[in-house]
């Protein structure tokens, strides 16, 4: 999935619209292991780019003159990830029709974004590696962007618009919900016990049917995910 030689992912960001190929600048620039290779204002220039360069990763804006984005995508024998930016839903079908990764509409917050991102770090970590759990998130705290080893999180518990993020090492309070961050954590390794906590199953260390003790806490299970709770814990 990466490029040889490097270990972040290469990123070509395609927008005929200026403020919306900024804001996908500002984005990418803002997670460490994003490098961005370049911009392009239309399909042609991002086929001449993709000629010369290895590229990871394309946010690719579908309505563009001369060559629609997806129309570039049939042109490509061996295309890059693609996530499509549009501002019409319409194009939604048709894109993952191309094995689009996601698909982006305008205008794009940024907790959409890396959840995006997520999934193409997920394609090439936790499919080839998910023995090692060598896998990770990025959580936005204090206008930085921290990078979290999955095998090294205990427990997540949501605080309304927020959630906390306890690891081995460290407390991250993120504005974003549970459940966004539920669809991102391996199935295998992660169980939701609560509405609002969700733990780690490696650091279970003593359970009943009403109480979970994990890291230093003890966490309730609620009445509606008991039953999964038990059965996978036993």
């Amino acid at each position: 999935m990466m490029s040889t030689g490097s270990s972040k992912v290469i990123c070509l960001a395609v927008d005929d619209e200026p403020p919306a190929l900024d804001i996908l600048v500002k984005y990418i620039q803002s997670v460490p292991s994003l490098e961005l290779a370049g911009t392009c204002i239309n399909a042609v220039q991002a086929l001449d780019v993709l000629r010369r360069r290895n590229v990871d990763l394309m946010f690719l804006d579908i309505q563009m003159p001369q060559l629609l984005g997806t129309d570039l995508m049939r042109t490509l024998t061996n295309p890059p990830k693609v996530i499509f930016t549009t501002a019409f839903r319409k194009f939604a079908v048709e894109g993952f029709e191309l094995n689009a990764v996601d698909y982006l509409l305008k205008p794009i917050s940024f907790e959409r974004f890396l959840k995006a991102v997520n999934k193409v770090m997920d394609i090439k970590p936790v499919q080839a590696q998910a023995d090692t759990f060598d896998s990770y998130l990025y959580f936005r705290s204090d206008r930085k962007m921290h990078k979290v080893p999955v095998k090294e999180i205990v427990f997540i518990e949501s605080l309304k618009d927020y959630i906390k993020v306890v690891t081995t090492s460290k407390t991250i309070i993120t504005k974003q919900s549970i459940s966004s961050v539920e669809e991102r954590l391996p199935k295998s390794l992660f169980i939701r016990i609560h509405r609002s906590f969700i733990v780690a199953l490696d650091k279970v260390q003593s359970y009943t049917p009403e109480l979970i003790a994990i890291g230093n806490e003890e966490l309730p299970v609620s009445r509606m995910y008991r039953h999964e709770v038990e059965k996978v814990l036993k």
